[in-house]
């Protein structure tokens, strides 16, 4: 295999085994059950992506001045969950979630970097989008294959049985959030779209994802993808016409699947339909909200340390009298609450950087009149804008399956938008300063593999804990599960004992 073949080959590994172990996770072996395995996978790979991509990097002689400059937002976010919570090394777990963050954020940066100096951003996308249309066509198809065993057991609300093989809705939504904008691409990309089979696999198998959507009423997920889907438009206008025209074709299918399958299969032949509604309350969310607030404010800028949630003195009365969870269901306000508004600061710099790059690639494709490389940026700009709405509601950034999902299409995305001209061709050999960035390799490659090492372990040491907790939580205090970073994710607690 040559040289300029790997990392294709990686990314196409990493992608099967990704989406495998997010939709397909009741059919393999398990360690410590579907959530933690993707846990643990998620740890493992972005890990492994972060020291595997950032030496490579060093050993090609970047970064360069100009390259840094680009990266000192991202870095900064990267480093500021470990740094904003040294202030607590002494709790247990303490570097457990900002290390997932740290890591998360370091492989879709440094990755993407690869995939651009490479020039094998639209060779990784096209694997990724197909395999992803593949996974959800047969996903969708067990999924059909459910709703008949639900019709032959009569059982008319299809809700509390599809989706499946996820711990709840919100999990398989955050998911599906991802996934359907860029699956247009599918037959707008790649060797695949000129096989007409293939098209209709595509379609068949992204309306039933728009089925589940409207069957479960993951209002989230619809927010987030429309919003999405209408900022591109804007941003693009017509230009944006052949991936838009697909998305609403598979929209479209969606809505009709839905009401074969849910409205008039159903009332023909068990005489009932059960629809789940969609309604404008907040679903108990706004005390969570309120809580996470009062929490941002105690230490402004900083946060009241990480897994505080899970173990602070609780500071509004309305959620101490309503339903706890393992987090407020808003990402931002719980970096907030945690890692304090400094955190939010730095994630906002980052996104106004990514902005203003995506906003001047778009601007250079417009005038060079790409229409392939349009569509793949609107697919993939609108999935990750989705995705950052959703988290504005749920827990897009904690639940494991939609972070392995997410980590890839954000890498894909950086790549996109990355300027390519910020690269050095020159290697280190021929670089007058390539001694000095050799010693630098030396010592920084072996404190990134190190620094892994050493949250791997503690990562590990916190599951064999939770474990030891999880019988005691369940047997003794008889509370209800609330996943976080494991499904038993509320501990460590305030009243733990």
């Amino acid at each position: 295999m040559r040289a300029d073949q790997i990392v294709p080959a990686v990314a196409g590994c990493a992608v099967i085994l990704c989406l495998c172990a997010v939709m397909f996770a009741d059919f393999l072996p398990t360690y410590g059950g579907s959530y933690a395995d993707q846990r643990f996978l998620l740890v493992g790979l972005t890990g492994f992506v972060s020291c595997a991509a950032a030496i490579l990097l060093l050993f090609k002689g970047f970064p360069s001045g100009k390259l840094t400059q680009t990266l000192l937002p991202a870095i900064a976010l990267i480093l500021g969950f470990p740094i904003l919570s040294l202030g607590f090394f002494e709790k247990d777990y303490a570097f457990v979630e900002p290390g997932l963050y740290s890591f998360y954020f370091a492989a879709i940066v440094s990755s993407g970097l690869v995939l651009a100096m490479q020039g094998r951003v639209h060779r990784y996308l096209e694997i990724f989008v197909s395999v992803a249309a593949a996974s959800c066509f047969l996903y969708g198809a067990m999924s059909v294959n459910v709703y008949l065993f639900a019709l032959a057991d009569g059982q008319a609300d299809l809700s509390d049985l599809i989706p499946w093989g996820f711990v709840n809705i919100r999990y398989w939504s955050h998911v599906a959030t991802w996934l359907l904008p860029i699956l247009p691409l599918a037959v707008l990309i790649g060797p695949l779209r000129e096989y007409r089979l293939w098209r209709s696999l595509v379609a068949i198998g992204a309306g039933i994802w728009w089925w589940i959507i409207f069957l479960s009423a993951s209002r989230g997920s619809i927010v987030g993808v429309v919003t999405g889907v209408l900022i591109i438009a804007l941003c693009f206008g017509r230009q944006s016409w052949p991936w838009l025209r697909q998305f609403t074709a598979y929209l479209l299918a969606g809505g009709a699947i839905w009401l074969v399958l849910s409205v008039l299969v159903p009332s023909l032949l068990l005489g009932e339909t059960e629809l789940r509604s969609v309604h404008a309350t907040s679903s108990g969310r706004l005390p969570l909200f309120r809580e996470a607030w009062q929490m941002s404010i105690q230490h402004f800028p900083f946060g009241m340390g990480p897994q505080s949630w899970l173990t602070h003195d609780l500071l509004t009365q309305e959620y101490s009298e309503s339903s706890k969870f393992g987090h407020p269901h808003n990402m931002y306000l719980m970096w907030a609450a945690e890692y304090g508004w400094l955190q939010v600061f730095l994630l906002a710099i980052f996104a106004v950087q990514c902005t203003f790059l995506f906003w001047k690639r778009r601007t250079t494709l417009l005038l060079e009149g790409e229409t392939k490389d349009i569509n793949v940026l609107c697919g993939v700009a609108a999935s990750v804008i989705g995705a950052l709405v959703h988290a504005g509601v749920s827990a897009v950034f904690i639940a494991p399956g939609s972070m392995l999902v997410g980590v890839l299409v954000l890498a894909g995305f950086w790549a996109l938008i990355v300027p390519c001209g910020l690269f050095e061709v020159r290697g280190v050999q021929a670089n007058p300063k390539s001694s000095g960035r050799l010693v630098f390799t030396a010592f920084l490659a072996p404190l990134i593999v190190l620094l892994w090492l050493l949250w791997l372990g503690q990562v590990h040491s916190y599951y064999v804990d939770m474990r030891t907790d999880e019988i005691y939580y369940k047997e003794e205090l008889k509370q209800p599960t609330m996943p976080r970073f494991w499904f038993h994710g509320n501990f460590p607690r305030g009243n733990a004992p």
